[in-house]
């Protein structure tokens, strides 16, 4: 067996966060940040995984048998990644069953972004494990870790997608989303990494006001894809907030930790954590660094 490597993108959620997993259409753009998987031939029937930060910290390295991964053995000693990996290689195993008929594999992950920044772990994971198995990623993820997909279907496209979930099956089309004022849009980290998991188990007690408020994000996404104008832009994603945290019921961040700051903060993805996305006139670094947010990326740094 020869190496193989394997890569996939990251993924930011421009617009749709929480109500794409109702069926809103989502806009959302893969990052020049994603993950390597590298396969080798390995022995004894089972894998060597070694996972590698950004900064070529190991941040999680274990094996695991064939036997583990047929038979889905979960450890009891809050071993919470080697289990995710075990219920995502059990599904992978029911999708393709031939790729334990090797020896074994030594296999190593390597993030181009540093794990904290939550721009897709597990979905460049998955997607990766679905191009090295040839099997369908989005099943994949559905049966195991769940979501949408959306950052699924980025991290194996290098443009700007529409993404809806209908009947639960995943669509989603490249669109031509290349603002003319992407000088005025940066991402800021919070300085804290959000568990999409229990973001989305928290904002499905809340659905039950989802359908009144999905064709007003689906306007909002179109009309975002359209926008000639920074400022018009900038007053979609303010409508946005609103109307997300009126279905969250949480105050927008901008309310929470910026709200001396000229220009819109609008949240990506989960709440609370992670990256939000800036719109302002001026450059903004000085001003978030000054609040003890070091991390800011400009739209060129950060988007494919």
């Amino acid at each position: 067996m020869q190496n193989q490597t394997f890569y996939s993108n990251g993924k930011l959620l421009l617009t749709g966060e929480y109500v794409v997993l109702d069926g809103a259409k989502a806009l959302a753009v893969p990052t020049r940040f994603g993950q390597n998987l590298i396969v080798k031939k390995g022995n004894n029937q089972q894998i060597n995984w070694i996972s590698f930060d950004s900064d070529e910290s190991i941040w999680f390295q274990d094996s695991i048998t064939f036997s583990d991964i047929k038979n889905k053995y979960l450890s009891e000693n809050n071993h919470s990644v080697k289990n995710t990996l075990i219920e995502i290689l059990h599904q992978a195993f029911i999708q393709n069953p031939h790729f334990l008929n090797e020896e074994g594999y030594e296999i190593e992950t390597h993030l181009t972004f540093p794990r904290i920044w939550g721009l897709g772990t597990s979905s460049t994971l998955i997607n990766n494990i679905g191009q090295w198995l040839q099997i369908d990623a989005f099943e994949l993820l559905s049966k195991s870790f769940g979501g949408s997909g959306y950052d699924v279907a980025c991290a194996q496209t290098n443009l700007p997608i529409i993404y809806q979930l209908e009947n639960e099956i995943p669509h989603f089309k490249t669109v031509h989303f290349n603002p003319k004022f992407k000088e005025n849009i940066h991402f800021v980290y919070l300085n804290q990494k959000q568990s999409s998991k229990s973001a989305i188990s928290n904002y499905l007690t809340q659905r039950h006001k989802t359908n009144k408020v999905i064709s007003k994000i689906n306007t909002i996404t179109y009309e975002a894809i359209d926008c000639k104008e920074g400022k018009e832009f900038a007053k979609l994603m303010e409508q946005h907030e609103i109307i997300m945290s009126d279905v969250l019921e949480t105050k927008t961040v901008q309310e929470n930790l910026f709200s001396d700051f000229k220009g819109v903060v609008k949240s990506l993805g989960a709440w609370g954590g992670d990256f939000v996305m800036v719109l302002s006139k001026e450059n903004p670094k000085n001003y978030f660094i000054e609040k003890g947010y070091a991390t800011v990326l400009s739209y060129e740094e950060m988007v494919l």
